[in-house]
């Protein structure tokens, strides 16, 4: 099946190098992409990111030469890679988080929080945001949460972040326990400028605060 070994290393190692140029954690750089491939962004608020594309570039050459490293089952070979490639980052942050990281760095977070805001009156919003967060180790983990907002929203409008105006959150989490955040706040906006009206956000990002540790999750 293997035809060409030589081709084989080398597209094995471009491909870890490929996995170290943007390994996500403990902060995963492609959320704040506006475009991107695999694990590298392409393009940002700030412009193109340079060190993406090259990755890029590097991750489709690996692929050039593992399909020429073997003489048959091309497609199922790259298909198995790019699915490894895909996967084997969570695994290993998984691995690390239950073994060996403390603190902030245990703990786990899908991205899948959302939050939910109704004007009460003139100046007074309803905040309803619900995330679930996992921590992956054998302590409790105390920190202070924050709610940013997304790197595509217009900068003088802000929409989860609005609920820092009764923030930050003391959070604590027991060992190796999921817990689901669920925070209601009435909002005081009269000293935001340009608040919004109503609405909500989903796939909301946060950051964690412990001394000064933090992570942007």
């Amino acid at each position: 099946m293997i035809n060409n070994k030589r081709a084989l290393i080398r597209s094995i190692v471009i491909l870890g190098i490929c996995m170290c140029l943007f390994f996500p954690y403990p902060s995963n750089e492609v959320m704040h992409a506006q475009s991107s491939f695999m694990s590298f962004p392409i393009q940002t608020q700030d412009g193109y990111v340079l060190l993406g594309i090259i990755g890029s570039i590097l991750f489709i050459f690996a692929m050039i030469l593992l399909a020429r490293s073997i003489n048959k089952y091309h497609l199922t070979t790259i298909v198995s890679v790019v699915l490894l490639y895909s996967f084997l980052p969570h695994c290993l942050i998984m691995a690390y988080q239950e073994t060996l990281a403390t603190g902030i760095m245990a703990i786990s977070y899908k991205g899948d929080g959302n939050c939910d805001f109704e004007m009460v009156s003139k100046d007074l919003m309803n905040g309803d945001c619900t995330l679930i967060l996992h921590n992956r180790s054998n302590e409790a983990v105390s920190f202070d949460l924050v709610f940013l907002d997304s790197h595509f929203s217009k900068e003088d409008v802000r929409i989860p972040s609005l609920m820092n105006i009764a923030g930050p959150y003391h959070v604590t989490i027991e060992a190796n326990r999921e817990k689901l955040i669920h925070l209601k706040k009435l909002l005081d906006l009269s000293k935001v400028p340009h608040p919004i009206y109503g609405g909500g956000s989903s796939n909301v990002q946060v950051k964690l605060l412990d001394g000064n540790n933090e992570r942007t999750l």
